[in-house]
């Protein structure tokens, strides 16, 4: 106790309250090919609709990677995904030169400061999706409108015309709206200008052209085509004018122009009003106003890359600045983004390195998606290290779709998962499941393995991680039209001692995972997954709580310690039905004098798995009528 120097009362307080934290061993983790979103970071997803709003929908291209994350999705709201790089795959912008752009980390350690050099603006992330995009900018009050633009030389109108000349050069822009003083106040779309002339078409309609003849000498008002998606016109903010400068404000529009985005070609995607050009810009609310950082920030399509070239001192501090004012509207449309090819062994392995690291990633269902025997290995690699996680993987699709007969899909399935090294941490299925893809009206054929992770999943909700995810009560699986293959009884006798668990359709109780094997080879409790995953669950949870016992002594009141918050927790998992019996060993037998002096701290935990029942035997006996039960039985 801490010493007193003279009289008083000194109040300390221990916390003897400790106990094992709950730890969460259905979290999946998947990477794989995707139309849009960021590569090599992992995202949180906790919704087949957020997968699609963060990584697209399914092609025809990436439908077994989509599927195999929204398949587990269907069972489990905690999956984190990686998008795999591609070779080729490319960022669309506006100066037409393809640019990766990885993630934003990427983008602020090699592109935030306009070193890219493809245009103002690019894709948000990469992929033949931003070809869609076209980004419109309003720099100034007189690019957002001019109310006497020029004059109308023509004579000869009439309803109906589409073109008008005018005194001298135009100064028009495609895409701008005018209004000719029309009772009605009507406005037109200009689609072609050249020297004197303008070609337009009814904004309302997109097409036909004068609701009414218009006097020759009449002055026209432009206006900029997204005038009535933002705030006014753009002048100068308050945080600018109170340092004495003007002139700074802008708007950005974010339009899909093909609508292969929002499904509607020229509809407004976002909107951005009264940015400011200044780097030091502030909104009344503190936060970034500078139009780069707000568009960083807030857009979910676009990044910045490069000023206007006519804005010469556009990025600069505002103090005393008026910014160069650009009088016309930009209208930039987006290309050269590409989808690439497909993903290589080595390009996943890179991407499910990310899950790695089992103290900053928690995750626990690797779901391998498609990938041959060298794909599956390396995830096997990166569970082993982590200890706290299982592999969930199937055949090749050439081994069972579209494949002959089921005789040769049996061989193909055990020939592929006998090159498989023996491990406790995988577990292998049959095949693949035919599936509506409601995004493409079409069915196709999907690997089972998000399913069996997502079998996982639930059974931690409905159960507890140590019970099997197999059988009619918690391994039905959803939404399968048919399977690729679906093996017999004498089938599934080959495919179990195989190490491969079988899928199967049985008529009126739907599609089932019928086994419950791991992948390792070994006779041992550890061939069956509920074994694997209770001792993941125990492991992950006894060793997070051993934590608090670091730098403590090694002492009889550490160790009672231990004890006290270790058992407890044991028999409420004995009560659960996940182990018969347990003992817990941490005293002087096992922390000796030499255990104690090499700063260590020793404890055996002997457990008694509950195991799952996979062979059931009925016996059914006649007797005679005379008989006692008593002398045929027992």
């Amino acid at each position: 106790m801490a010493f007193q120097v003279s009289p008083g009362v000194l109040v300390q307080e221990r916390d003897l309250t400790r106990i094992i934290p709950a730890v969460s061993t259905s979290i999946g983790a998947f990477a794989g090919e995707f139309r849009k979103g960021p590569i090599d970071e992992i995202i949180s997803i906790s919704s087949e609709q957020e997968l699609v709003d963060t990584f697209g929908k399914p092609d025809s291209n990436n439908f077994e990677s989509f599927f195999s994350a929204a398949n587990f999705l269907s069972y489990s709201n905690a999956l984190r995904v990686v998008r795999a790089t591609q070779t080729g795959l490319l960022n669309a912008s506006t100066g037409g030169t393809g640019i990766l752009i990885e993630n934003t980390e990427d983008y602020q350690d090699n592109y935030s400061t306009g070193q890219g050099a493809v245009g103002n603006f690019a894709a948000r992330t990469a992929g033949a999706w931003g070809n869609n995009l076209q980004v419109s900018t309003c720099p100034s009050a007189t690019a957002y409108e001019e109310v006497d633009k020029t004059t109308i030389n023509d004579a000869s109108t009439a309803v109906g015309d589409t073109t008008i000349t005018f005194t001298s050069g135009t100064g028009f822009n495609v895409g701008d709206l005018i209004n000719f003083g029309e009772a009605g106040g009507y406005e037109y779309r200009i689609t072609a200008v050249s020297t004197n002339d303008i070609t337009f078409v009814r904004k309302e309609t997109g097409t036909g052209g004068l609701h009414t003849a218009v006097a020759d000498g009449s002055n026209v008002r432009r206006r900029w085509r997204y005038y009535d998606q933002v705030d006014g016109a753009p002048g100068t903010s308050a945080y600018v004018s109170d340092r004495s400068g003007s002139n700074d404000e802008l708007h950005v529009v974010v339009i899909d122009e093909d609508g292969g985005i929002s499904g509607t070609p020229g509809e407004v995607i976002e909107t951005f009003s009264k940015l400011s050009k200044a780097s030091d810009a502030k909104t009344p609310q503190g936060d970034s106003n500078y139009y780069p950082d707000v568009i960083y920030n807030k857009s979910n399509y676009i990044y910045w890359m490069d000023h206007n070239s006519s804005g010469t001192n556009w990025g600069t501090a505002a103090a005393g600045l008026t910014f160069t004012d650009v009088a016309t509207p930009t209208l930039e449309s987006m290309s050269a983004g590409a989808d690439g090819s497909t993903a290589s062994t080595a390009q996943l392995k890179t991407a499910y390195e990310k899950f790695a690291d089992s103290e900053t990633v928690d995750v626990g269902l690797i779901i391998a998606g498609k990938g041959d025997a060298t794909h599956i290995d390396n995830l096997i690699t990166v569970a082993e290290d982590r200890k706290d996680a299982i592999v969930f993987c199937s055949p090749e699709r050439a081994d069972v779709v579209n494949v002959a007969n089921s005789t040769t899909q049996t061989s193909n399935v055990k020939s592929f998962f006998s090159g498989i090294r023996s491990s406790s941490y995988v577990v292998f299925d049959s095949g693949y499941k035919y599936m509506y893809d409601r995004y493409n009206d079409v069915y196709r054929y999907v690997p089972l393995n998000g399913d069996i992770a997502g079998l996982a999943a639930r059974t931690d909700l409905i159960a507890d991680s140590w019970f099997s995810p197999a059988g009619l009560n918690r391994g039905i699986i959803r939404g399968a039209v048919k399977l690729a293959y679906n093996p017999s009884k004498a089938q599934r006798d080959e495919l179990y001692p195989a190490r491969v668990n079988p899928v199967v359709t049985m008529p009126g109780q739907g599609t089932v995972l019928f086994g419950d094997k791991t992948g390792l080879s070994t006779p041992s409790a550890f061939d069956r997954i509920n074994v694997r995953r209770l001792f993941i669950t125990l492991e992950k949870a006894v060793s997070t709580a051993s934590k608090f016992q670091l730098f403590e002594f090694n002492d009889e009141f550490t160790r009672a310690n231990f004890r006290n918050i270790v058992e407890p927790f044991l028999r409420e998992v004995q009560g659960r039905r996940g182990i018969t019996d347990f003992l817990v060993v941490c005293d002087e037998t096992n922390n000796t004098g030499e255990v104690i002096d090499r700063n260590e701290f020793l404890a055996e935990i002997f457990v008694k798995p509950a195991r799952s029942i996979n062979f059931i035997t009925l016996k059914f006996v006649a007797t005679r009528t005379g008989v006692a039960f008593e002398e045929v039985a027992g």
